[in-house]
């Protein structure tokens, strides 16, 4: 029999309808699919939530197992520190370092920026995502969303110069980031960095594919260029110096928390912006990411306002404003 004193780890898939269809260069979905762990000690229970990535060939099962593999380690008293060693970078360990952070705050009865010396975060302007479509229908998706400060424009390739127009026109007044999601070439490059300049976008994000991006190297860039599939943790950071402006630190691929601090701390000292980013998911996968935000140039937290629910206690958004978590959902 298993003592209540002992460190416990479970862990389970869930799944969220999104409002409508998000549509990326890779393609669609109706739902965000996550990985909960939890972790418990002495009656007190931690927990943090990810979202497996097909582009880097995770899935929800082999996600879940990853996590479960790790009870014997729990339960043996794995800290943070052992776990970056422990499991590779990816969405798995990152459910499992923010399930460790929000179990050690609450017994130490701490909120989690004061447990990791980090500062408090404030509220903040996050991106609000439009998905790809035809001009006409990004378009009309737009003008709905006008209002917003921030707004954070998919495109795929061909056609993005009308794409990218149309929104501008149905949003006069936002400010544009644009993500490719890795869909342009080198022979569409200049053309559409140019046709984003021409609009006032602000930011394009991951234009060609991770690996095959040196181009940007070579160019003249009239906008400000960010990683994303090309960045993944601080060991990423110094090849891709000459290429990008800003770097997207999502929690799903540095693998947690600590480490995408430590990884936000590393690319300021090399120069870089900083964006914040997530998957679509729920507020349990945002909150951590609060604590990135006081060094973010952008914040792209949008996760839960694209679905149709998200779980109890969620993070509070007013409009495009979103707010630190209580201590109820995490940390």
């Amino acid at each position: 029999m298993t003592s209540s004193k002992v460190p416990a780890l479970s862990a389970r898939i869930e799944r969220f309808p999104i409002a409508g269809t998000f549509t990326i260069s890779r393609g669609a979905k109706t739902e965000a699919v996550t990985v909960v762990a939890e972790v418990s000690r002495n009656g007190i229970t931690g927990r943090g939530e990810c979202v497996p990535y097909p582009r880097y060939g995770e899935t929800p099962e082999a996600t879940l197992g990853a996590i479960l593999a790790m009870q014997q380690a729990v339960a043996g008293g794995l800290t943070r520190q052992a776990l970056q060693a422990g499991m590779p970078p990816g969405a798995a360990r990152n459910a499992l370092d923010c399930a460790l952070i929000d179990v050690e705050a609450k017994t130490a009865r701490l909120r989690a920026w004061n447990l990791l010396d980090r500062p408090v975060p404030g509220e903040r302007t996050t991106a609000y995502t439009i998905s790809l479509g035809s001009p006409e229908a990004m378009a009309a998706a737009t003008a709905k969303a006008a209002h917003r400060a921030l707004l954070k424009i998919k495109l795929g390739g061909e056609g993005d110069g009308a794409r990218i127009a149309a929104v501008r026109k149905a949003a006069p007044a936002a400010e544009l980031i644009v993500d490719a999601n890795e869909a342009w070439t080198e022979a569409n490059l200049e053309h559409n960095l140019a046709a984003c300049a021409e609009v006032g976008v602000t930011l394009v994000e991951q234009p060609l594919p991770a690996g095959r991006d040196e181009a940007l190297a070579r160019i003249k860039r009239p906008l400000a260029v960010c990683a994303d599939e090309s960045v993944h943790d601080r060991n990423s950071l110094s090849p891709l110096r000459e290429r990008y402006d800003a770097v997207n630190i999502k929690l799903d691929k540095t693998g947690g928390l600590t480490e995408a601090l430590a990884m936000a701390d590393a690319a300021q000292a090399l120069g870089f912006e900083i964006m914040v980013g997530c998957m679509v998911a729920t507020s349990l996968s945002m909150a951590p990411a609060m604590l990135v935000t006081p060094q973010a140039r952008f914040v792209d937290l949008d996760g839960p306002l694209l679905l149709a629910r998200d779980r109890d206690h969620g993070l509070r958004y007013d409009d495009s404003l979103v707010y630190p978590p209580e201590a109820s959902l995490w940390g």
